[in-house]
């Protein structure tokens, strides 16, 4: 689906998909026919883990299930990526990333005072469900193999939403307090933060811990004002008084472009960035250092830049190796290579519609 949902390039397929398919392989089997269940279970026999997001209920969620899996390769490792996973009232349920951000109550966080619930443009669940994924398979991996065994690792949607939203606080306020927080834009949950307006652009500041606070208020010249009123005495008395700290920052910020923001308050250890668009990150200089801007060729399309590999390990680093693949591209490869199918039997399958 993500090779056709969204923002089409020229060449008609999804501009996300040179990233989302770049470093995989691509095959076509149709799991509704008699054959391709065959050739799917030829797969599963020579699978280390099987990934899929099927909805509960659904014809091959069952083909696939864990029961099944398991009788064709007893150490099988199955992970589930779903909406709201594999049990509960709401298993059988659809869900995406906007979705899950509604229903965990992080969408009533996001915005300003008294503006109506809002999304984040970055589908950070998304995301997030991933990564949650990625770790779970390593772990089944590493449990398999000190006992043999495989598992199920059933990662959702709403369960990662719900788990980075209460990550912020939200819930041990609400019972703490018996206050449900709400939008209060770029200001902190749990600190002084904010977005500075100067005199060419904007740059977004955070202020957290004691040590930073101090620190921030002399570099600004502010350490009279801000610094011995009780109401800024700690973090979460500067969040709740974001908005009188704001107004005195803010009078600071216009007088000063934001590269001599960046310099005071770098120079003085206190986090702090240009907000950037995107175009800026391709000349980021500590984007180009990490290599979080890679420029690769596509044929009909030129150079197009795509973001490198965020995590970085010393002994083996990860690479872009391939471009996101063609439909069907390495049909030949896995199923003559890895199946061993015949010529024959794979031509067969093609002009069949099978393959």
């Amino acid at each position: 689906m993500d090779r056709r949902w969204g923002i089409l390039g020229p060449d008609q397929e999804t501009l996300t998909y040179k990233i989302l398919g770049r470093n995989k392989k691509s095959i076509t089997l149709n799991l509704l026919s008699k054959r391709g269940l065959e050739i799917l279970r030829e797969l599963i026999k020579k699978s280390d883990v099987i990934i899929h997001n099927f909805p509960k209920g659904t014809r091959l969620e069952s083909e696939l299930s864990y029961e099944k899996l398991t009788s064709l390769s007893p150490s099988i490792i199955m992970s589930v990526v779903s909406g709201y996973g594999l049990d509960g009232p709401e298993a059988s349920n659809i869900c995406f990333d906007f979705v899950a951000q509604a229903r965990a109550g992080a969408m009533v966080l996001n915005g300003f005072a008294d503006d109506p619930p809002l999304k984040t443009t970055v589908p950070y669940v998304d995301c997030c469900s991933g990564i949650m994924t990625t770790l779970g398979v390593v772990l089944a991996l590493l449990h398999r193999a000190n006992t043999g065994k495989g598992q199920v690792v059933d990662a959702a949607l709403f369960d990662v939403a719900s788990f980075i939203t209460q990550n912020a606080g939200v819930l041990l306020y609400y019972k703490v307090y018996g206050e449900l927080r709400k939008q209060f834009g770029n200001f902190g949950f749990a600190s002084f933060m904010s977005c500075l307006n100067a005199k060419d652009g904007f740059a977004m500041v955070v202020a957290s811990s004691d040590d930073v606070w101090q620190r921030f208020i002399r570099a600004i010249g502010k350490e009279e004002v801000l610094g011995k009123d009780p109401m800024f005495g700690n973090d979460m008395r500067r969040s709740l008084n974001a908005a009188v700290i704001d107004k005195i920052v803010q009078e600071w910020a216009k007088t000063k472009t934001v590269e001599e923001i960046l310099l005071i308050l770098q120079a003085a250890r206190v986090a702090c960035a240009k907000v950037n668009s995107a175009d800026e990150l391709l000349k980021d200089p500590q984007s180009l250092a990490r290599q979080m801007v890679v420029n690769v060729e596509y044929p009909g399309l030129g150079t197009l830049p795509i973001p490198g590999i965020p995590l970085k390990l010393s002994l083996t680093p990860g690479e872009i190796r391939s471009l996101a693949p063609a439909v069907g591209q390495h049909n030949e490869e896995i199923y003559c290579g890895l199946l061993q199918l015949s010529r024959n039997e794979f031509q067969k399958c093609q002009e069949r519609g099978i393959i």
